[in-house]
């Protein structure tokens, strides 16, 4: 969801390799089994049952194996199964993680079948997380971007007559904030902790920045340049107006964000929708007091760009049936369960109607942002930067605490960055 940190941050490994495909073979007369792996707490389950019947009553004779993995531990799972030659038929990885599979060349070339699997209407972060050297290797299946959770009725006690639109009315509305609710010491406007590298990427794409760029399949990383430092100075800027107690040495899970909104001295926070259910845990009030706006640009009226978590789909390149595992995605894609993944709350990867995600205020931000969805750079190495020391969280921290200026921050970022993308 990595990123769903889904990003998000909604779910990704293996129930073992040993019998799971099963197949007679592709195009293989006798009865045939498709084995998919996706996430725990990706589809909802009335999605893949409804699918996975279709499917089945399209499909005579075969049968479809579910198998549900869980993110810890996938990205070795996998890369033992997609060396074997027992391999599953259909895979979810996350958007980050897509681009080391693809350079490996275990996942079959779906350029051929764009149109087929609704093209026309991906993601274009999602869509070039699954490319690779000019081809497509996974299509989008879902995906989720932060928003700013916000406290409805202090904002109403503060005289903020409706959610920030520009940063300057962002910045405004934490000074009103802090003047109505200040003397309490508990009090934090926005709770934002020093390494929320998520956030840090909106206000570097906002700035006109990006954390690298691309020559055919090699990168070179950029958070030295004017507009990533102009970013991370924003950032810098948004801390110390917002009076803000989280640690700068930490992200936003450590303590966990939602649990410190929960506990109702907090008006902000840069995240993502399903984090008011786990703040709701402390405080069940909550659902019906916060609400959402897009994190603004610094040109008025227009939400920053996010980065996007999620995950696509792909077949593994010794997949035994992969006539059926591309009829199976052709379903996937379709209108009817990519409208199924938005009515559960998520950002469909191969549709562009958000209109399910409309009815609910905090759902509603998050697709108003995805319009402006972006991707970390589609290498290989990003998996050892968020399996390893994030470089971004390290500048962060540096910079927030004053062990290093902006630009010794910066350049040492890069450094690190350049010889992961070598890596």
């Amino acid at each position: 969801m990595s990123g769903v940190a889904l990003a998000a941050t909604t779910a990704l490994a293996l129930s073992g390799c040993a019998g799971s495909s099963g197949s007679g073979g592709q195009g293989g007369g006798g009865p045939r089994t498709l084995t998919v792996w996706l996430m725990n707490g990706s589809a909802p389950t009335a999605l893949t049952d409804a699918l996975h019947k279709e499917f089945s009553d399209s499909h005579p004779g075969v049968t479809v194996n579910y198998e549900i993995q869980q993110w810890n531990g996938i990205q070795d799972k996998l890369t033992t199964a997609l060396a074997g030659n027992d391999a599953p038929d259909i895979i979810e990885i996350g958007n980050t993680q897509a681009p080391k599979f693809a350079a490996a060349g275990v996942l079959a070339d779906l350029t051929a079948d764009t149109a087929r699997l609704s093209g026309d209407q991906w993601l274009e972060s999602l869509k070039a997380s699954g490319q690779w050297d000019g081809k497509q290797y996974a299509v989008p299946f879902y995906a989720a971007n932060r928003e700013v959770l916000y406290r409805e009725d202090m904002f109403e006690q503060a005289g903020i007559a409706a959610p920030p639109t520009s940063r300057q009315q962002w910045l405004d509305a934490i000074g009103a904030l802090r003047a109505e609710f200040g003397s309490d010491p508990d009090f934090q406007a926005l709770y934002l902790p020093g390494q929320n590298w998520y956030a840090l990427l909106s206000f570097i794409y906002d700035e006109g920045g990006d954390l690298a760029r691309q020559d055919g399949t090699a990168f070179t990383a950029t958070v030295d340049s004017p507009q990533a430092k102009a970013g991370l100075e924003f950032y810098g800027q948004l801390v110390e107006a917002s009076g803000t107690k989280a640690p700068k040495d930490a992200d936003e899970q450590t303590p966990e964000q939602a649990g410190i909104y929960g506990g109702g001295k907090v008006a902000m926070m840069i995240g993502l929708p399903w984090e008011v259910a786990t703040a709701a845990k402390t405080d069940p009030g909550l659902t019906e007091l916060t609400s959402a706006f897009p994190i603004p640009s610094k040109t008025a009226g227009e939400p920053a760009p996010v980065f996007q978590g999620g995950s696509n789909l792909a077949v593994p390149a010794n997949s035994a049936d992969q006539d059926l595992a591309r009829d199976y995605l052709a379903l996937m894609t379709s209108a009817r369960y990519q409208g199924e993944l938005a009515e559960a709350g998520m950002i469909p990867g191969a549709s562009t109607d958000t209109s399910a995600l409309e009815a609910d205020p905090v759902n509603a931000a998050m697709a108003a942002a995805a319009k402006k969805g972006r991707s970390v750079p589609a290498t290989p190495g990003w998996a050892s930067i968020e399996a390893g020391q994030n470089p971004l969280k390290d500048m962060l921290t540096a910079y927030l605490t004053g062990a290093k200026d902006i630009t010794a921050a910066t350049d040492d970022a890069n450094a690190a960055l350049n010889k992961a993308f070598g890596g």
